[in-house]
């Protein structure tokens, strides 16, 4: 079964830093792409992040203009999304995702992906 479980969210205030980690179970870790996806209530799910198998080749949204960065240990079967300068904007439950291959980028629908249970970023001054 695979499962992945997300954590090291919380609550910060306008500029601070977080680092998000993901651990993965149930499937070999090291032949797929992994992404960071989120979600509010006003704008749905969003594309965050992706990487490759081997951790070479990351593509991120737009609107994270160098302050995210998204690596994996395969030893450890863990994803890690690494936020900073945060912004109010950045609130959101923030879920990893299983790659549908081996890219680190996925254009299909963000509701298919196979996910965990979140963890959730809040920033507020």
């Amino acid at each position: 079964e695979v499962r992945l479980v997300e954590s090291g969210g919380g609550l910060v205030q306008p500029g601070e830093s977080l680092r998000l980690s993901c651990v993965a179970s149930g499937f070999t870790f090291s032949l797929f792409g992994m992404y960071w996806i989120r979600e509010t209530p006003e704008r749905g799910l969003e594309w965050v992040s992706g990487i490759s198998d081997d951790g070479d080749s990351t593509n991120y949204a737009t609107f994270v203009k160098g302050r995210f960065t998204a690596s994996r240990d395969n030893v450890k079967n863990t994803l890690y999304l690494e936020l900073n300068t945060l912004q109010i904007e950045d609130t959101a439950m923030y879920y990893c995702a299983k790659g549908v291959g081996l890219g680190a980028y996925y254009t299909g629908p963000l509701r298919s992906l196979l996910k965990g249970q979140g963890t959730q970023v809040t920033v507020s001054s």
